[in-house]
């Protein structure tokens, strides 16, 4: 195969060319891992581009039903394919693991539809190689803050990155980066359950609880192939989920409780008002204004408990899971 690769017509990038010093220079075994689900149309290229900066390519092939686990094996990935379609939290897990059998030093993992770009493999792993972090993230908005990307986007990852500060202490530009590098050593402080939140920001409240060094990178941003013109009424929304499931899944104390004592504080305020202004007769007794504050006061009573009981669930099970 030649160290010159074009991806004609539909390509994302410029023609690369195999950066023989950085393979030479580092002695690390570098595995890449790609989850796919029925990307044939991007696979092999992507393949074929992260050989030249990769020990290791794996593709883990999430259920496709399409030619994406045959195109990445003919374009040289190791190729693990999943009976079904396991989501993609399953997919990097897989992925870890076979990179761990390869004997790994460091992984990387990125999309498979076309959006990051190979090249930039060299500038994320440096900072692990050079001893200076254990994680390193991809950020597109590193030193280019996406002023000509739509209002509405901006927004949304600003408020995503705000989040994420608050709930794992972090400073990341780009929480919702799929293109990161790890210190093979850090694989065991995964949980890789995907359950209440995104993997992304499960990976990063992991990784902030466990104290590891994390660095950010910028790296390229490219529309990947076939990508559509995105809501965004639907962005906005699902940013906002994102939000919201990342603050339950993090802080529940905040989540419920905070909202749930103002409420029951409400609710209790009501109640002492309408008690003494019934008894100087200011105020005679309103079915409504009782259904009210009655609902007021449980609903804030019951979410403040919730938040109590999620927290100390919470606490109790991070301490399983580092013993």
């Amino acid at each position: 195969m030649s160290n010159e690769l074009l991806l004609g017509n539909s390509t994302l990038y410029s023609t690369h060319k195999e950066n023989q010093r950085f393979r030479e220079t580092s002695s690390q075994n570098i595995t890449a891992i790609l989850p796919a689900y029925n990307e044939e149309v991007s696979i092999g290229s992507i393949v074929l581009l992260t050989k030249l900066y990769a020990d290791n390519v794996i593709v883990i092939d999430d259920g496709s039903t399409d030619l994406t686990a045959d195109i990445a094996r003919k374009a040289g990935a190791e190729v693990v394919s999943h009976g079904a379609n396991r989501g993609k939290a399953e997919a990097i897990k897989t992925g870890f693991t076979a990179a761990a059998d390869l004997g790994a030093d460091i992984i990387v993992t990125m999309d498979s539809d076309g959006q990051h770009n190979p090249a930039d493999i060299p500038n994320l792993v440096a900072p692990i190689i050079k001893g200076n972090a254990e994680m390193v993230n991809g950020s597109r908005y590193l030193n280019y803050p996406g002023k000509n990307s739509p209002v509405y986007c901006r927004a949304g990852q600003t408020m995503q990155d705000t989040t994420a500060k608050m709930n794992f202490n972090l400073k990341i530009t780009d929480t919702q980066s799929g293109f990161r590098a790890y210190a093979a050593s850090t694989k065991s402080i995964f949980r890789f359950s995907g359950k209440k939140t995104a993997i992304e920001n499960e990976m990063l409240a992991d990784a902030g609880r466990s104290g590891i060094r994390i660095a950010e990178v910028e790296i390229g941003a490219c529309t990947s192939v076939g990508a559509s013109i995105r809501d965004p009424v639907k962005y906005t929304l699902g940013a906002l989920r994102t939000m919201a499931e990342d603050i339950e899944a993090n802080k529940p104390l905040y989540f419920y409780s905070v909202p749930g004592f103002a409420l029951a504080t409400c609710g209790f305020f009501m109640g002492f008002k309408f008690m003494a202004d019934y008894f100087f007769g200011i105020a005679s007794l309103n079915f409504g204004h009782t259904f009210l504050m009655v609902f007021l006061a449980l609903a804030g009573a019951y979410m403040t408990l919730r938040g109590i009981i999620a927290h100390s669930m919470a606490g109790a099970a991070r301490q399983t899971d580092s013993t």
